[in-house]
C-alpha cells in the first residue's frame, strides 16, 4: 500500500512538472522564430541584435542571441519566461564570464521592444551597463 501511494505520488509529481514545461512552451508559441533589430546604449553606442526562440526536443521554449557591434558575440539563453506578451530572459555574457545580461521585452504583433541590463553574477549584482533593444520578426519557427 505504501509503495503504491509513493508510486502514485511520483507519477503525479512527474505529470505536474511535464504540464508546467508544456505550459511554458505554449506561452512562447506565438513568439517562436527569429527576430532581428538593434540594441542601443544611450550616449555610448549601438549594434545589431538577433533573438531566436524555438522549442527543444522536449517542447520547452529555448533561445539564443547574436549581438553585433562592440562587443560582438553569440550566447544561449540560460533562462526564458513569458507572461503573456512579456519576456524575461538571462544569458551569460561571453566577453566576461563573471557577468550576465537580463533582457525584458513586450511583444506586439511582429515587433518587440525592451531593455537589457548587464550586471555581475556574484555579490549584489551591480549594474554595469544598460540600454534598449528593438526587433521585428524575421522568420516563423
Amino acid at each position: 500500500m505504501h509503495q503504491r501511494r509513493t508510486l502514485c505520488l511520483c507519477f503525479l509529481l512527474g505529470a505536474a512538472v511535464g504540464l508546467a514545461a508544456a505550459h511554458q512552451g505554449s506561452a512562447a508559441d506565438p513568439y517562436l522564430g527569429t527576430w532581428t533589430g538593434t540594441w542601443e546604449m544611450p550616449g555610448v553606442g549601438s549594434g545589431g541584435f538577433e533573438l531566436t526562440l524555438e522549442k527543444d526536443t522536449d517542447g520547452v521554449a529555448i533561445g539564443r542571441v547574436a549581438v553585433s557591434g562592440d562587443p560582438a558575440y553569440k550566447a544561449a539563453l540560460r533562462t526564458l519566461a513569458f507572461d503573456g506578451p512579456k519576456l524575461t530572459a538571462r544569458y551569460d555574457f561571453p566577453p566576461d564570464e563573471r557577468a550576465e545580461v537580463e533582457l525584458t521585452a513586450t511583444f506586439d504583433g511582429n515587433s518587440a521592444s525592451g531593455t537589457w541590463t548587464l550586471r555581475e553574477k556574484a555579490g549584489n549584482g551591480d549594474v554595469a551597463a544598460s540600454g534598449t533593444w528593438r526587433v521585428k520578426k524575421k522568420t516563423p519557427a
